[in-house]
């Protein structure tokens, strides 16, 4: 399941055990918890890694534009970390689970039990207080971008759009199984239940069909129409117009809860790249716009 939204994610919580990714409830809060001090042995986290000479990252597979096939945003700020910290990438791409309390387990604090993982890093996890404050294993920290549900709209078709109502009966792409699918469903009491075309896989779909001609407006997260769709004069991206949807959620990363050194450092170089521009480039190359968290 992809929550991207936060991504596998529902306009209510999922009945599954622990909060869903690709389902994350829009509206996670941006913030950074400072990384707890903690007493142990051996060599640090960060020492490990450096004494290795790489950075195990885990990354979601096919998550358009993060990370599909080896590429994408997600890839790009893996080797600016990697860089920053003066080691190469070790990538390790994953199928996520069913929720993100497994995927946290699989790929920080435990690994899963087919063998592979832990990472040093899993990138894409919300910065959630209610997450957080659940995971005593976890650290979640370095939000580094804010995600939305939004609509993409052909002018011609439906040149302008203060409700859902703008489109009449005109068809609506969006990908069924994700937070944007359940909101649009849901939307005036199921009114737009028959519009909307919902095969879809992700919201990088459904801003091809809109592109393709072939409906009217497509619905998914801010980075999958982006993608797809900004800097072509004949569609606009707006938020989704439901105000609980405006603000989106942050993502950002996760290691273990000891990892104190490497959780510092990580976000030395989050604020890096921010500060530098870095993050933003990352962004534009795959047609997303970026804004501070």
């Amino acid at each position: 399941m992809r929550m991207t939204d936060p991504t596998r994610r529902p306009a209510a919580l999922p009945a599954t055990p622990g909060p869903s990714r690709r389902r994350w409830l829009a509206g996670a809060a941006a913030c950074c918890a400072a990384p707890a001090l903690w007493a142990q042995d051996g060599p640090s986290a960060l020492q490990r890694i450096r004494s290795r000479g790489r950075l195990s990252v885990g990354l979601y597979n096919d998550m358009p534009p993060f990370h599909v096939a080896g590429a994408g945003i997600d890839v790009e700020i893996a080797q600016a970390l990697a860089k920053a910290l003066g080691v190469a990438l070790a990538p390790l791409p994953f199928n996520a689970d069913e929720n993100m309390n497994d995927d946290l387990r699989n790929l920080v604090w435990r690994g899963h039990y087919l063998g592979f993982g832990p990472a040093d890093v899993l990138l894409h996890v919300p910065v959630d207080r209610p997450l957080m404050a659940s995971q005593p294993r976890v650290e979640i920290f370095a939000p580094y971008y804010r995600e939305r549900v939004m609509i993409a709209r052909d002018l011609q078709r439906v040149p302008t759009m203060d409700s859902l109502k703008a489109f009449g009966t005109q068809r609506i792409a969006v990908p069924g199984q994700s937070l944007a699918g359940w909101l649009l469903i849901g939307s005036d009491g199921g009114a737009y239940r028959e519009q909307l075309v919902t095969r879809w896989k992700d919201g990088t779909e459904a801003a091809q069909a809109l592109l393709r001609g072939e409906v009217a407006g497509a619905a998914g997260h801010a980075s999958e129409l982006q993608t797809v769709l900004r800097g072509d004069a004949r569609f606009a991206i707006e938020p989704l117009p439901l105000p609980r949807m405006r603000e989106g959620w942050a993502v950002g990363m996760a290691v273990k809860k000891e990892a104190t050194d490497l959780a510092q450092a990580l976000q030395a170089a989050v604020n890096d790249l921010g500060a530098t521009g870095e993050l933003e480039r990352i962004f534009a190359r795959h047609h997303v716009s970026w804004t501070r968290p």
